[in-house]
């Protein structure tokens, strides 16, 4: 068997995939626990996914991280992370992982301080400096621009969404401090969506206190200028909805499923795709997804959008599926 680390230093032999048309196409499934919801999906490199954390079959929470090769369409497993989350904050950058807090499988899912970077070279975890006291959350919507990760929102273990901002440097590995103007999203949101384009970092609907209170929002903060603050776009979602999984290609940020759904028959679950155009500030419906789901993430890579697992019944309720979305 093929190890992660081979995989993560090239030593597995690449098969070229058949070439992919416009819309859906099913990858092997996600093969840990039959199951998974509520992780993050990040890439590590152009052949290279990482899924970290989650709900597993039954709700448990895992500390399990999932590599996938895509020129293979295989799956292996890194080192566990340091403590089990689920709704966990994570980035992918130069390689590395980046954990920056989550929820905890505790009784009533606490947020909890810890932070790690994981190093593919040695399969290692390392703990860096904890988020700062009242700051810790999950489902915080992430971003990163040159050596800073930028969060937004998020839980802290309950229905009370936060709208706090906080900003963690790559090079120092320290927590900085916030410009007043940029620290609060303009309203309360977890379980949203976001992408860092142009230098500019959207945070894309989500909900507010509660399953039911979702919203349609685009809040914007230009990178290059924290002082003047947030910005609200005009141009709204066109279906309000949290537990959505976003990605962005090009200049075009793709929301994909979500929860929240009052019509009957859909089990509470969207399945609805919608396409932001950052520099025409304008939505555009698509064809909806093959399977409906929540509380995935999706990662794109080469213009491809990675969708694995996620929730198909409203709370939790997870799947194996695992396609990917070519625009």
């Amino acid at each position: 068997m093929i190890s992660a680390k081979d995989i993560i230093l090239g030593i597995a032999a690449t098969a070229i995939p058949s070439a992919l048309g416009q819309g859906w196409e099913p990858l092997a499934s996600v093969p840990i626990g039959g199951t998974l919801q509520e992780h993050t999906t990040v890439a590590l490199s152009d052949s290279l996914l990482a899924v970290v954390g989650g709900l597993v079959e039954g709700g448990a929470t895992t500390d399990n991280v999932l590599l996938y090769d895509i020129p293979t369409d295989t799956w292996n497993q890194a080192s566990p992370l340091p403590i089990a989350l689920n709704h966990p904050n994570v980035v992918g950058v130069d390689g590395k992982i980046y954990v920056l807090g989550g929820l905890s499988g505790e009784s009533g899912w606490p947020a909890v301080k810890n932070t790690f970077v994981y190093d593919p070279k040695t399969d290692e975890w390392e703990e860096l400096q904890s988020i700062p006291d009242g700051l810790q959350r999950g489902s915080s919507v992430m971003g990163v621009y040159g050596s800073k990760v930028y969060l937004a929102g998020g839980i802290p273990g309950t229905r009370a969404s936060m709208d706090d901002v906080s900003i963690f440097d790559l090079e120092t590995l320290e927590w900085l401090e916030v410009p007043e103007e940029a620290s609060k999203i303009p309203a309360p949101r977890d379980h949203g969506g976001g992408a860092v384009i142009n230098g500019k970092f959207y945070v894309v609907g989500g909900r507010e206190s509660g399953l039911q209170n979702v919203r349609d929002t685009i809040f914007i903060l230009d990178l290059e200028d924290l002082e003047s603050g947030w910005t609200t776009s005009e141009a709204t979602m066109p279906t309000a909805r949290g537990g959505i999984s976003v990605a962005a290609v090009g200049e075009k940020i793709y929301v994909f499923g979500g929860e929240g759904n009052p019509e009957e028959g859909t089990n509470g679950v969207f399945g609805n795709v919608e396409v932001y155009d950052v520099e025409k500030d304008e939505w555009e419906e698509l064809e909806p997804m093959d399977l409906p789901r929540h509380g995935t993430s999706a990662a794109a890579v080469g213009g491809k959008i990675y969708i694995p697992g996620g929730g198909v019944v409203q709370g939790v309720g997870a799947t194996s599926v695992f396609d990917v979305y070519v625009p």
